[in-house]
């Protein structure tokens, strides 16, 4: 068992057990702690194809998926459907928006 601390984006720190090298999206979702964007129809159920379920990593493993390649290069929020548990991992659920809405 590993211990990850969560960030979520109401300022909330919850710190989860979990089995090392569990896939992150699956142990948050677990935890009712959702990675994904307010659009649950795009979800493509984990096979790194939507992009609805990013979060950010204090330190981020290196990327083995080419949309997670991609957002370790430019920055952007790495996908929690493609990365493992490892102990220690710091992620935070970034405020998600949908381009486009209206206020």
């Amino acid at each position: 068992m590993v211990t990850i601390t969560v960030e979520t984006p109401d300022g909330r720190t919850h710190e989860l057990d979990c089995q090392s090298g569990a896939v992150l999206r699956d142990v948050l979702l677990d935890a009712g702690l959702s990675p994904h964007s307010s659009l649950a129809v795009a979800n493509c159920g984990g096979r790194g194809l939507c992009a609805t379920c990013g979060v950010r990593l204090e330190t981020p493993p290196d990327a083995d998926h080419w949309h997670d390649r991609l957002a370790d290069r430019f920055g952007y929020p790495r996908l929690s459907c493609q990365i493992r548990v490892e102990d220690g991992m710091t992620v935070r659920i970034p405020e998600k928006r949908i381009w486009g809405r209206r206020e």
